[in-house]
């Protein structure tokens, strides 16, 4: 008894009926900041100490080395004893086919392809079947195989249901790469889930091996898994039944990547009845902070919502800034961080957005003020492989003779290179704007990119803020100037700053998991957050919606919401709408602050263009009326 006493000590009550479920299937409802690991180690450890399971009977399941490593450490912590089944689905799955890979033809010492490694085989099977990558792009098709697998089609069944040009190319790919992949001993990771489902529907004695062996199979982080992975945890699962999944379905927000929220609902149907345990008492955010989230993510009906509380006191409200443009709102984000925010540290900030080149206007007035920052998940703005391409060509234009940026040139493409060659001869003065324009039509560069792949759309959004920054410059050379200065600045900065005491930017996406005592969540507009490719698909728009969900329950103690009146696209200034997430959240949590736009971008950086400038030299325009308008 004295040991159930030590393992429930540090648990609440719902935490504690979650851990002492007896036998049989059971799915925790975690909601964000809830303790769902601590519940899901103490469960593993109340088996190992109380009810006699060997740690080898035991199956975790998660997404990350990290989580597995993490969650095993505190098993043993509190057992001294090592879960031997402890890691991540694709990390099992090659321990279960280097074993018995061979009751399918698999030999024990398999290659697993990453992802360089699978680019470079589609490149091969484009070459050697003279496909062409212009009109079906390399990476739209890997993804798109990708996804294939994730909801379990083989070449042959993708093949029966492609209806478009692109689909049926697909499918010629997806047979090819399959082939090859065969030939060579090698799979790649979404073959480490399907081979091994392959292994126990067709070697049963195996898949009973298994069944026997793992008593109780936990699964983290269940709202993230796809299709192959539910019937892995339901293959696994049974004769005993013993599946104990923790998730929260609010957070559920990558379905681009194969994730099914209706797999709780499968689950509840193959393992009925089921048990059903909720933790709602949250540890990390204010009960205003949390109000807001759930007030946004209760509109959604297509899984279940969990009303958080804390017994933290009630807090100050959630601040609305109200900005006038792109720059106008990095530059009040800035404001407000140095003045209201100035007894927080750097590192206890987070900006959050939807859209990665968001980044671009912050990190340039961090940059500007001296500001350390840093960015998860991705390259800063200017370092991104798709801005360094366009900013290649556009040095040669200006120096033909910079043969760092024709060398990169030469390396998208001979055919590109040329036409770009014979499109210099004819022009003569451009402005950045024109420039890019004139070489993305010339070069068909932005024809390398799909807009159907999440990855590819990220690349075109990042061009299209590169058009954004370049129609402010009437000059090519300012423009590269300014953009040299910057990078030299954040390099400079990097090396001061090196310490984590910088301000966090990162995509919504890239914060799961994570928490900050103050959060940012920027660009609340409608076609932003909510993504504009969501605004008519009704299931998108929950995805959303749990996005937004996700960054709310980042913040700790202070939450900010900020929007643009306009915003620049494609080098053109446009009206914006605010987002429908804001009029979801009672107005009594909110607090607008209507002097934001005093922080105009335009008293920390004024952009004045060349025919002006001279004007103002000439006598010819007062400055000061000027600056007035």
């Amino acid at each position: 008894m004295c040991c159930v006493t030590d393992l429930l000590s540090k648990l609440n009550q719902q935490q504690q009926q979650a851990v002492l479920h007896e036998n049989g299937p059971a799915v925790v409802l975690a909601g964000a900041g809830s303790g769902k690991t601590r519940v899901l180690t103490t469960r593993a450890a109340f088996l190992i100490k109380t009810k006699n399971i060997q740690p080898e009977n035991i199956l975790l399941m998660t997404f990350t080395n990290k989580a597995a490593q993490e969650m095993s450490g505190r098993v043993q912590k509190a057992t001294t004893q090592h879960l031997l089944y402890s890691g991540t689905f694709h990390r099992i799955c090659a321990l279960i086919l280097r074993r018995d890979g061979r009751f399918i033809d698999l030999k024990p010492n398999y290659l697993i392809y990453d992802t360089q490694d699978q680019d470079a085989l589609i490149r091969q099977i484009y070459k050697n079947q003279d496909y062409d990558h212009k009109r079906f792009n390399r990476n739209a098709v890997k993804a798109t195989i990708s996804n294939a697998k994730n909801k379990m089609l083989s070449p042959a069944n993708y093949k029966k249901q492609a209806e478009s040009d692109f689909e049926e190319h697909v499918a010629k790919v997806y047979q090819h790469y399959q082939d090859q992949l065969e030939k060579n001993q090698a799979i790649d990771f979404d073959d480490l889930l399907l081979k091994t489902i392959k292994l126990f529907q067709r070697h049963h004695q195996t898949l009973d091996k298994y069944q026997q062996q793992f008593l109780h199979v936990l699964v983290d982080e269940y709202q993230d898994t796809n299709k192959a992975q539910y019937l892995l945890i339901k293959l696994l699962g049974q004769p005993q039944n013993n599946i104990y999944v923790v998730g929260d379905f609010s957070q559920s927000i990558y379905a681009w990547r194969g994730a099914d929220y209706r797999n709780l609902e499968y689950l509840k149907k193959d393992f009925n009845p089921i048990t059903n345990y909720k933790l709602e008492q949250n540890y990390r955010s204010t009960q205003t902070i949390l109000d807001a989230a759930t007030q946004v993510i209760s509109k959604n009906t297509s899984h279940p919502v969990l009303k958080l509380w804390t017994d933290q006191p009630m807090s100050e409200t959630i601040t609305i800034l109200e900005t006038q443009d792109n720059e106008d709102e990095a530059q009040t984000v800035l404001n407000e961080i140095s003045t209201t925010l100035k007894n927080y540290s750097y590192q206890d900030i987070a900006i959050l957005y939807r859209v990665n080149a968001q980044s671009r206007a912050f990190e340039e007035a961090f940059v500007r003020r001296g500001t350390p920052y840093k960015i998860i998940g991705g390259f800063k703005f200017y370092e991104r492989k798709e801005i360094k391409d366009a900013l290649s060509y556009l040095r040669l234009l200006l120096n033909p003779n910079d043969q760092i940026s024709q060398e990169r040139a030469i390396k998208l493409g001979k055919r590109r290179f040329i036409k770009f060659e014979t499109w210099v001869k004819k022009q003569s003065q451009l402005t950045p704007l024109q420039a890019l324009e004139g070489i993305f039509a010339q070069t068909g560069y932005l024809k390398k990119f799909d807009e159907d792949d999440p990855q590819d759309l990220a690349r075109i959004e990042n061009i299209q803020e590169l058009l954004n920054v370049a129609s402010k410059f009437n000059s090519l050379a300012n423009f590269l100037e300014n953009i040299a200065l910057v990078q030299d600045n954040h390099l400079t900065d990097l090396a001061q700053s090196s310490h984590d005491n910088a301000i966090t930017l990162m995509s919504l996406h890239s914060a799961k998991g994570l928490e900050f005592p103050v959060v940012f969540i920027v660009g609340m507009e409608e076609g932003l957050l909510p993504h504009s490719r969501s605004l008519y698909d009704p299931n998108q728009l929950e995805e959303e919606r749990r996005l937004c969900y996700v960054g709310i329950t980042r913040a700790q103690k202070k939450l900010y919401f900020s929007y643009a009146k306009k915003r620049w696209q494609y080098g053109n200034s446009s009206q914006t709408t605010k987002s429908r997430f804001l009029s979801e959240i009672n107005p009594q949590l909110l607090e607008i602050n209507a002097q934001a736009s005093k922080y105009s971008s335009s008293k920390h950086r004024l952009v004045i263009d060349d025919d002006v400038l001279d004007s103002v030299l000439s006598g010819d325009l007062d400055i000061d009326a000027f600056l007035k308008s």
